[in-house]
């Protein structure tokens, strides 16, 4: 009797040590409850194309290149994909890289200058099309033009040539390399050079753009033909 006593108290030790190492497991597989995320910041242009947007410093930047095929008072701007033709223009035009729609969805689109600055308006209700001062404000804010396009650069190699040096994207602005259109009408460096236009005229030929290279992490400044299309950030009035 003493013996089936002293197997029948080991038995319920053992049980009791089994529900409580399974009460132990079970708490610590319960997740950590996480923070909501905060809500996303986005709008619309007159095609209905969606942008989120990100705060830098004081100004409200576009965090995709702009994609809309009308002005924003709902004129359509003319789609030009005959290299000829796109080298005689004065006026607005845009297309799509290599004319191949396809690369507009993750790359957006190219616009001359004379888009850019439009009677119609190219930014969205609320937005202009970034000036040379904002780009400026922008590099100064993130320690100068040297090292600002890394933190604006979409990071890895997903859409940008390696090696992609000290690109982190710490600020959400990713940019991306969405190439260029000459003013000749050839198209140029998809994957490898992103080049956008500021709102800003140099002289009567040439206007302000900046350029980020798959090579470094630099934001160039340059002037450029007003021909030339490329890609356009807009932010916030």
């Amino acid at each position: 009797m003493k013996n089936k006593n002293s197997v029948l108290f080991l038995l319920l030790v053992i049980i009791g040590i089994v529900l409580v190492f399974s009460y132990q497991c079970k708490k610590d597989d319960t997740p950590t409850p996480q923070p909501s995320p905060p809500a996303e910041q986005c709008f619309k242009d007159i095609d209905g194309n969606v942008y989120h947007y990100i705060t830098i410093g004081k100004q409200q930047w576009m965090a995709e290149n702009l994609k809309t095929c009308r002005y924003r008072d709902g004129t359509v701007i003319p789609n030009v994909t005959d290299s000829a033709v796109w080298s005689t223009l004065s006026t607005g035009a845009y297309c799509d890289y290599k004319n191949n729609p396809s690369n507009s969805i993750v790359y957006g689109r190219l616009y001359n200058w004379y888009a850019v600055v439009n009677t119609h308006i190219l930014a969205p209700s609320g937005w202009h099309v970034a000036s040379d001062t904002d780009w400026t404000t922008l590099c100064s804010y993130l320690g100068g033009e040297t090292i600002a396009g890394g933190k604006l650069k979409e990071n890895g190699t997903a859409h940008w040539r390696i090696p992609n040096p000290g690109a982190t994207n710490s600020t959400g602005f990713t940019a991306l390399p969405g190439g260029c259109r000459y003013s000749n009408g050839t198209f140029y460096s998809l994957w490898e050079y992103g080049y956008w236009w500021t709102s800003t005229k140099k002289t009567s030929v040439y206007a302000w753009s900046r350029n980020m290279f798959f090579d470094y992490s630099k934001v160039g400044r340059d002037d450029e033909n007003m021909p030339g299309g490329f890609s356009v950030r807009c932010v916030k009035d």
